[in-house]
Formats: C-alpha cells, structure tokens, sequence
C-alpha cells in the first residue's frame, strides 16, 4: 500500500529531533557535579538498619564511614549497636580475620572501649596472623587490622617488615597488576588496589624504615598500573578486571575504589613522590562523580570512600568546576553563575575563573567573546557572569572556563584541567510574526480567502477549498535579538474526522517559514476522503521558551469521487484499552404477565380451605374431647404438655409453609419436630396404658 511521502518525511524528522534532544542531554550528562544533599539523603535511605543494627561488620563500617565523611547529622543511631558488635569480635578467639579488621575500622569511627588486655590479645593474634599469611587478603586484613591498632594504642611495630613487604610483593605481575595468591596465575587491578594498601600499612609498621629502593620499584608498578587505566568518552577514567577464577568479579566502581584507596594510603606513608599524571586523578575524580547517585549501598560506600581519599590525597588534589544551571534565559536575563570546589563540595583555595571563549555548537567559528574573569561574590561562593554579552542570543553553545590558581605552591597540591568545556543551552521567547493562513487559486496563485492567524490565543480559523486550489501557511520567527530562528521541528498537521493524519514540514527562508499544500497532488495521498480536516501546527525547539502545538481552525475539502482502483484508507489502529472501556447496556424484554383471576373467586377460594380445620373443631366437639385423662403426676403431665406443644409446633409449621418457608426449609424443621413428636407421644401412651392396666387389675 502506498504511503505518504512527507508523513514519512515528517516521522524522520521527529525521529531525528528526538536523537538530537536525546545527545544534547547526554552531552550536558557528562558535566559533572560535586557532592551533593542528593548523596545525603541516598546515604540515610540506603544505610537504613535492620532492627537497629546491620548484617555484618563489614556493612556497619560502610554505614559509619559514609555518614561520617558525608558529615551527616540526622542519621540512625547505631553507635551502641556497632560498639556491642565490636566487642563480642574483639573479646572472641573464633573471630575471623576479616571479621576483626571491620571492628577494628568501626571502632575507629565510633571511639569504642577496647581495654588494653583486649588489644593485647588482638595484637598477638594479628601478628601471628602475618607470619602464617600464604594470600594476599591474609596480609591485608591481618597488617590491616596492626595500622588500626596503633592509631589506637602508638606502639606497634612488625619485626620483620622488610621480609614481610618482599612476600607479599611476590604476588606482583610486570603489568602493575597483582594475584590474590600464588596459586592463582590470574592478576587483577582490584588485587592490586589491596596489595597497595597492605604494604603502606607494612610502611607505617616498619621500625626502623623500610630500604627505600623497595619502594621506588613499588612506584615503577604504580605506573605501569596507571598504563592500563581505561577511558569513557567524557574524559573519566577507570580501571576494570576480567573475570578472575576463584574470586568473585569486581566490576569497575569496586576495581577503581580499590586502587584509589591503595594509591591514597601509599602516597601517604611515603616521602617519594608518585609520578602521576594530574589529569588521570583528575579523570578517576570525574569518574566517580559521574556515576550520580548510586541506588546501591555498597556503591555509595565505594563512591563516597574514594572520593574522601582523593580529597585529602598527597598526590593532587582535584577542583571541580560546575554550574547550578546549564540553561540560561536571555528573556529573564540570567547570569552566569560557576561554582569551583573540591570533590566533596569544599571550598577550593583562592583562584580565577576566567570565560577563555564561547562557542556555537557544531561550529568550528571564532569565539563570539573576548576572553574575560568572572567576578567571585563572597556571599554565595560562586564566580559571576551578570551579563551575557550580546553576541550571545538564543542557542546551543559551548563555554569554555579556565581555572587560575592564585599561589604557586596550590598548583602542586591541587589539580585542574587546563580548558574546561561546557555546553550550555540559551534559551528565551522567540517572536511569531506575520502567521497566516490562505486558500490560493490552482492556476492563477491569487488569493481566495485569507486569514490572520490568533497563534497566541485560542481563536480558530474555518476554510473550504476544493482539489483545485491550494492552501498556504506562513509565519516569521525571531530571537530577542531581531535575528532569524530556524527550530529544530515546524510541522502542520491535517487530521481528517476519520482520524487519518497527515504530517507536512514547514520549510523556510531566512525568518520567514511558508508552506503550500497543492490538493491537486495530494488527493491521492489524501484517498480522495472529502470532509473536515482539523489543522494544527507544531513549532518547537530545546531553547524555544514559548515552543506551542496549536490548533488553528479546520478545512473542509472536496474531492473528486475515488476511482475503483484507487487505495484506500488504511485502517486505524484500535486502541488495546478501549476493551476496558464502558459496554452497551443490555435491554432484557420480559414476558408480559398473565391475567389473574377476580379478587372474589381467590377470597372464596381461601374460605374453601378453612373448611376442613371446620369440619376438624366440630369433630373433636361431637366425639366430647376432654381433658379427664390428662396425666397428674409432674414427668408423665411434662411429656403431655410437649406432646401437645409438639403438635400445635406441626400446625404452625404447615401454616409458615403456606406463607413464607418453601419446601426444603419445611421438611428439614418437620424431621426434627417429628422425632420429638414420636419419643413424647411413645411416653404419653405407655403412660396412658400403664394406668388402664391397673384399673382393669383393680
């Protein structure tokens, strides 16, 4: 069946403008954004105990670090519970290692009471521990737990540390990764993230310290390690494993938090500087930033926990440049406002930020701006742009920002990329001028019937034409400026009352937007459906404040009769919830009711059936019923008076059945009566015969 060429025109069109919002989005995606009070109330949600504690040690120092770095005040409190949890670890020898170093790290947190007897005994067993070490995750969590202890307690050393760091870099591969244990040839950047943090506690325990070529050779790993980092298209950094045998797979949050972790507690012991590169830590930072708000628990953690090691890391200290908004309004007269800090939302040292340029997206122009600072307010912390310039109006842009640091000495603690590009969306109330609508004759092109457009209101227009004329749409748009707008979708939109639409784009020359519809070449496209057609017009764009869908009158057309091969119309497309919908209701014709008989045959009828209660009464009275023989003793006179009792309950019975019971209910109430009838009756009799046997004996 044949389709229309400009519907199908118009759907690519809409496809294609939905791809263009779609990467503009993701490209403003990629800027990334400090910690915020959105990780904060993820923190309270995610870390939220189960009856006031968590299910492991390992969960509740996750949960005390990150409210503790995140400095979060209305948190659970899980003080009591996690001191309660440490000790019973701490006081117990069937404690796993792993189990003793997150007790040792929560404790840490909440300052709990460990007497000195207790780390006595912790001490001997840690140590013990690193002598039968035979894996890499034995010496992290048994050297682990010695750093802890003397951050505690000041004076524990390893008495063989030099032995100790050449074991456990036995597990160290040429390419800066390392292997969980000897007997796993697989290597991985998570591992080498552990082995990196064992040995700066190896570091820190050493006494006297450690021969120094050990660690230069350690730092020759550390960049080999760094050679293997990975890169998103945005400019973060990671690391990643393959799947390791016999371990579970970590993926690139946990892998990359390991390393920074080891990078961070390394850095720290020693006084030889890392020869890293301050873009990749500035790449790792960017990375953990843009993960947004992890939905997972352990993720947050992993997030959280790096991005504080990295704040306070002695090899570079990364800035962040980030802006409240990314849309600026030239209608409303928006400033542009940019925030510098460090990755946890600090303050950042003293510095400029300077706007080196700006840039229309998709075009490699000059700069529109002369290179400018931004002036700092001291209220808000924020560096000021107040007024856009006016070579900026309204657009898609690239802003590009430099960060200048004030004294020398901060250029070697902090980190910052040297032109930072942002895009950034202009946005305001563009002008409709001139709209018209108009029904132009087929052969001359004059004008027949013309109408201004109400695009701002709700008026709407009525036309007629037939398959002989033409119809036009015009319309002129402009920015605040007075420049010409050209959106990112014009479309009309004819919807004939049989539902069957038709999707036209609206060209364009300069500011002005025109389209004709020539009838005469459409009918077929139209099959040949004469009647009413709604008309509306779409105009839109990202940056179009006033962007509208507006019904603008209607046509009524007539169009020659079809052909007997001509197409049809396709059909409509049934709306799957339209079967939940109200049904028809449903008349029932009920039988006419027969003709009752006269009001007096049915009285006369009801007397004829007291006759035989009549006849009854007047029997009992002719034989002389009487009450001589009634029993006089207290149980044979009980049983007579239910006798009789059950008799009369009989009679109402058979009248509740005329009246009101049917037959069932009847006979289940008559069975029970009638076995009371039978045993009172059989006792009355006997009775009655026993008393005539001893009158006839006298």
């Amino acid at each position: 069946m044949p389709t229309n060429l400009n519907f199908e025109m118009a759907r690519s069109l809409v496809g294609f403008t939905v791809l263009v919002l779609f990467l503009s989005i993701c490209e403003s995606a990629s800027f990334f954004q400090p910690i915020s009070d959105s990780h904060r109330s993820a923190a309270v949600e995610l870390f939220s105990p189960d009856h006031g504690s968590f299910k492991s040690l390992e969960e509740t120092y996750e949960a005390l670090r990150t409210f503790d770095v995140l400095g979060i005040e209305e948190k659970p409190d899980i003080t009591a519970t996690a001191c309660h949890l440490v000790s019973e670890t701490v006081g117990s020898s069937s404690s796993t290692l792993k189990d003793l170093f997150y007790a040792l790290k929560a404790s840490s947190i909440v300052k709990c009471k460990i007497n000195d007897k207790a780390y006595q005994g912790i001490i001997t067993r840690l140590n013990a521990a690193v002598d039968g070490a035979s894996s890499l995750p034995d010496f992290y969590y048994s050297v682990g737990g010695l750093v802890l202890v003397k951050g505690s307690k000041g004076d524990v050393h390893l008495a063989d540390a030099d032995g100790i760091f050449r074991l456990v870099k036995a597990f160290r591969q040429s390419d800066g990764r390392w292997r969980f244990s000897s007997n796993n040839p697989e290597s991985s950047a998570f591992a080498a993230g552990i082995a990196l943090e064992t040995l700066a506690g190896v570091v820190s325990l050493a006494s006297p310290a450690l021969d120094q070529s050990l660690i230069s050779t350690l730092t020759n790993d550390i960049s080999k390690l760094f050679d293997s980092i990975e890169k998103y298209d945005d400019g973060a950094l990671y690391f990643d494993d393959k799947l390791v045998d016999g371990h579970d797979h970590q993926g690139p949050l946990a892998t990359t938090s390991s390393v920074v972790r080891g990078l961070t507690a390394f850095a720290a012991v020693t006084d030889e500087r890392l020869n890293i590169p301050g873009n990749k830590i500035l790449g790792l930072a960017n990375f953990f930033l843009g993960i947004g708000v992890p939905g997972d628990a352990k993720d947050l953690f992993n997030q959280i926990d790096s991005l504080a090691c990295l704040e306070s890391n002695r090899v570079s200290i990364p800035l962040i440049l980030s802006l409240p908004s990314t849309v600026l309004s030239v209608t409303k007269e928006d400033s542009l406002q940019v925030n510098v800090n460090t990755v946890l939302g600090s303050n950042a040292p003293p510095l400029t930020v300077k706007l080196v340029g700006v840039f229309t997206s998709g075009s490699k122009a000059a700069s529109l701006v002369e290179s400018q600072e931004l002036v700092f307010d001291d209220g808000t912390g924020t560096y000021n742009l107040n007024n856009l310039p006016k070579s900026i109006d309204v657009g898609s842009y690239t802003f590009v920002f430099e960060i200048v640091l004030h004294e020398p000495e901060h250029e070697k603690i902090y980190v910052t990329v040297g032109q930072i590009k942002v895009p950034i969306f202009v946005s305001g109330l563009i002008k409709i001028e001139n709209a018209e609508i108009a029904v132009l004759d087929s052969d001359l092109g004059s004008i027949e019937t013309q109408k201004k457009l109400d695009l701002a209101g709700q008026k709407a227009v009525s036309l007629s034409a037939n398959h002989l004329q033409k119809l036009r749409v015009s319309f002129k748009l402009t920015t605040p400026h007075g420049l010409a707008f050209k959106p990112h979708q014009a479309l009309l939109k004819l919807r004939h009352e049989s539902k069957v639409e038709h999707i036209f784009v609206v060209g364009n020359s300069g500011k002005q937007f025109e389209i004709v519809l020539n009838f005469l070449g459409l009918v077929e496209k139209f099959f040949y459906l004469s009647g009413r057609y709604d008309i509306e017009l779409a105009v839109g764009d990202a940056v179009m404040e006033n962007s509208l869908l507006r019904a603008i009158g209607h046509i009524e057309l007539d169009l020659p009769e079809p052909p007997e091969k001509a197409t049809r119309s396709p059909p409509q497309p049934i709306d799957p919830y339209s079967r939940y919908g109200p049904k028809a209701e449903i008349t029932h014709i009920f039988r006419a009711p027969e003709k009752r008989p006269p009001k007096e045959l049915s009285l006369a009828f009801l007397g004829l059936t007291f006759l035989p209660l009549l006849g009854f009464l007047i029997g009992l009275l002719r034989l002389g019923v009487n009450l001589k023989n009634f029993p006089s003793n207290a149980v044979p006179a009980a049983f007579a008076t239910l006798f009789h009792v059950s008799i009369g309950a009989v009679l109402s019975l058979y009248v509740l059945f005329w009246l009101k019971l049917d037959l069932f209910q009847t006979l289940k109430l008559l069975g029970f009566l009638g076995v009371i009838l039978v045993l009172v009756g059989h006792r009355v009799l006997s009775h009655l015969a026993a008393t005539s046997a001893k009158l006839k004996s006298a």
